[in-house]
């Protein structure tokens, strides 16, 4: 490189980066790196060390990789320094990589958190839980964080479940169960369901409680961090920024931060943040001056000055990045009685002085905690010209259960602005601004309206329909002439011809389960396996 440049490399020290997930890149390339420095200046090299934590995996530190945001078709610079170079593959508005060494399949374990009973999200956790209900067509809940750790290079992951986790254990035995790593560094995803011991004959209490009941199981793992993630949000996050964030502020824990404006804000536990993005206060769901109070500088986390006026509030996603040390003693030593880690444990933490530091994720994030919120965020999927959230990202796929089931058929349908799984059968009917699951049956003469059919977990042979129809049963899915309006039909539900779902008289609130059904925020919710007859109006 021409000595030109050399003042401004001397202040990092270089080194080819040892992750594998880095990109090996060297002065001798003919496909040669090129750094940005603070003033405009561009170096060639190697990944780059910007700081250094012991550790036992050996591993040096924590080093950066490219850096590419796609701004009106140019490429630049998005953080301090970063290697620049083209993504192969990527359908992604922003793309950058993280290179952590030791690299994160080798030194971080991934903790799914199952959550507990889902009553707001009954009727759709009658049978199953949380993580389980089914997700935009062909995937479910659980599959989003799955699969954002195994696009974040972390294959050691293990889930905790409690309530109705049967159809849970299924899926993730079927779509995880090969070996996700090499023959060195083996990747499993494992259940791990709440059990009682000699030392604890309680079920989890919490999420704190869930992590301490198996921190001697995690105790073993061979790691520096653990990420702690919930099994039921919606969202596309690089865990390995996140991680490399933790590493370069020696932060004990690291808060994933997602900016609000003062409208959302009141319904979120809020952080406050200094000038070096540590986290000082939390306030549970402020108001009025309270709110006012919990006003932060987002700069400080990366906002442009634009956002940060617009977004003046940080909230916690609740997701973790925990160094191993201060998990075992903050669990075990400090907390040992505590069993929610947003309330109690992370708030504790920064009393003791602790090191919490913040991480701004600005991206689409929805916790499906309740049946409008659900029902929200698959219907965004069908949102054009850009949805809510894309399943369309090669760069970041998400994975689920091979089924291999047919491609879906359609027969003089009208289809528009819809999201339709797999392996359905689709016959002269009219279906607007909906999600199909997989499997689905849609009978002739139907109109579908924004609405979300969840499928079926199996098929009715023609036969066995033809004899339903003969003796006046009614055959899975949705019958002739029926029409389905902002509604949600669970999985092997079966709609008889004639069927009007539209809530006739606007009801927003009521539990009719011995029919079949449940009015929440003015959702019509038919439950799994229910039998509407023909010609019901609800």
């Amino acid at each position: 490189m021409a000595s030109a440049f050399a003042p401004k490399a001397a202040m990092w020290r270089s080194r080819p980066c040892a992750s594998s997930s880095c990109a090996r890149l060297s002065q001798a390339s003919s496909r040669s790196s090129t750094m940005v420095t603070g003033s405009g200046s561009f170096v060639t090299g190697g990944c780059l060390q910007l700081g250094s934590r012991a550790s036992s995996l050996r591993g040096t530190g924590v080093v950066t990789c490219t850096t590419i945001s796609s701004v009106s078709g140019q490429q630049r610079s998005r953080s301090v320094g970063g290697v620049v170079s083209p993504r192969a593959v990527s359908d992604s508005q922003t793309v950058r990589d993280a290179c952590l060494d030791p690299d994160a399949s080798r030194s971080v374990l991934g903790i799914i958190l199952g959550g507990g009973a889902g009553t707001r999200l009954y009727p759709l956790t009658k049978k199953r839980a949380k993580p389980a209900v089914p997700l935009g067509a062909n995937y479910r809940l659980i599959d989003i964080p799955v699969s954002n750790c195994i696009n974040s290079n972390i294959n050691k992951i293990y889930v905790l479940t409690q309530f109705n986790s049967a159809s849970l254990n299924r899926h993730l035995s079927r779509a995880y169960s090969s070996n996700m790593g090499g023959y060195k560094n083996e990747g499993f995803v494992e259940v791990l369901a709440a059990q009682q011991s000699p030392e604890n004959p309680n079920w989890f209490q919490g999420t704190a409680d869930a992590v301490r009941q198996y921190l001697w199981l995690f105790e073993e793992a061979q790691v520096l961090e653990y990420v702690v993630l919930a099994g039921d949000h919606l969202y596309r996050m690089d865990y390995q920024q996140f991680i490399q964030v933790h590493r370069e502020t020696n932060a004990d824990i690291t808060v994933a931060a997602l900016p609000m404006d003062e409208a959302r804000a009141t319904a979120f536990g809020l952080m406050k943040i200094n000038e070096k993005g540590r986290i000082v206060e939390f306030s549970e769901k402020p108001k009025g001056d309270a709110l006012k109070a919990m006003q932060v500088d987002t700069t400080v986390l990366g906002l442009d000055a634009e956002r940060a006026k617009q977004m003046p509030y940080i909230a916690s996603m609740g997701i973790y990045v925990v160094s191993k040390e201060a998990m075992i003693s903050l669990l075990r030593d400090d907390f040992p009685d505590a069993n929610d880690f947003g309330s109690e444990v992370i708030p504790g933490a920064t009393k003791l002085g602790m090191k919490v530091q913040a991480y701004l994720y600005d991206g689409y994030w929805e916790d499906i905690g309740t049946i409008e919120a659900f029902y929200n965020a698959n219907l965004g999927i069908t949102k054009k010209p850009i949805p809510d959230f894309s399943f369309y990202d090669r760069s970041a796929p998400i994975y689920t259960q091979a089924r291999f089931l047919p491609p879906s058929k359609m027969l003089d349908a009208d289809v528009m602005d819809s999201v339709i799984g797999e392996g359905c059968i689709i016959q002269n009917c009219k279906i607007y601004h909906s999600v199909v699951g997989l499997r689905s049956w849609v009978a002739e003469g139907a109109v579908i309206q924004d609405a979300l059919l969840m499928g079926a977990d199996y098929y009715e042979t023609d036969q066995h329909r033809g004899e339903l129809l003969l003796t006046g049963g009614i055959p899975m899915g949705i019958g002739k002439n029926s029409v389905v309006k902002r509604a949600i039909v669970d999985k092997n539900a079966r709609i008889g011809s004639n069927v009007k779902i539209v809530n006739k008289d606007d009801v927003v609130e009521a539990a009719r389960e011995s029919d079949g059904y449940f009015i929440k925020s003015g959702i019509v919710t038919i439950i799994k396996d229910a039998v509407i007859p023909n010609g019901t109006i609800i």
